[in-house]
């Protein structure tokens, strides 16, 4: 049974992809920040009948519960199959780049870019025991610099904290998958569209089932599968 660890598990597009991995037969390290909500979440996939999974707390801003989490897989599994960075922020509100306020830039790129590299960093070695090893870094079309740069730029209400730290993952992405080409990894940012969950006070379009969906596709890739791109239904640029 392949395997796949999943930060920001615990509700929204993360529970959903949790479930819907398990679903396929993989077994699922739901990861949580919050040790109750975590075990909250793991009840419900329980309650409907899902056994294979468990959970796993992180803290993707804290190195040591990352390096603690990284130790409780190694004691479960010898190999991870698959990472799904998923753990984000939106950030408070305004976010407009030209006066928003600096420590609230610094908390949502410590979630969203440093977390996820540091998660990366520190479970690369379980990852590369893997026959096909996979990395989904939950990104967003709000990280395309070509979208921002065009007359559809869908930033409407200024999440310039959030924008900016998704270009910054998007960044991660070809950089790793570039270190990686050579190699058997398939590395890409996902983007689950507008989906409504609290980091959006649930305005997104879409529900939590069609934007994991997407995430799904990419973190079940074959061997022929792309890697080092922008994705959601089609190629987004970045």
């Amino acid at each position: 049974m392949k395997t796949v660890l999943i930060t920001g598990a615990n509700k929204g597009i993360g529970f959903e992809t949790a479930k819907q991995m398990a679903q396929l037969g993989y077994f699922v390290y739901l990861g949580s920040r919050n040790k109750i909500k975590g075990l909250d979440a793991l009840n419900k996939l329980k309650s409907l009948g899902i056994s294979n999974v468990e959970l796993i707390e992180i803290d993707v801003t804290n190195i040591r519960s990352i390096k603690k989490a990284k130790q409780e897989l190694e004691n479960q599994t010898e190999v991870l199959d698959v990472l799904i960075n998923n753990a984000g922020i939106a950030g408070a509100m305004p976010q407009n780049i030209s006066a928003g306020n600096i420590e609230n830039l610094r908390n949502v790129f410590e979630t969203n870019f440093f977390g996820a590299v540091q998660t990366t960093q520190q479970l690369i070695d379980l990852l590369k025991k893997s026959n096909s090893p996979i990395i989904v870094n939950v990104s967003s079309e709000l990280g395309s610099l070509t979208i921002h740069n065009s007359r559809q730029n869908p930033n409407f209400e200024i999440f310039d904290a959030y924008s900016s730290s998704k270009t910054a993952l998007n960044a991660f992405t070809v950089l790793l998958a570039n270190e990686f080409k050579n190699t058997n990894f398939k590395i890409n940012s996902v983007s689950p569209g507008y989906t409504a969950t609290d980091l959006n006070q649930y305005k997104g379009t879409q529900t939590v089932e069609q934007g994991a969906k997407f995430i799904v596709k990419y973190a079940t890739l074959g061997i022929d599968g792309p890697t080092g791109g922008f994705f959601k239904e089609e190629e987004i640029p970045w």
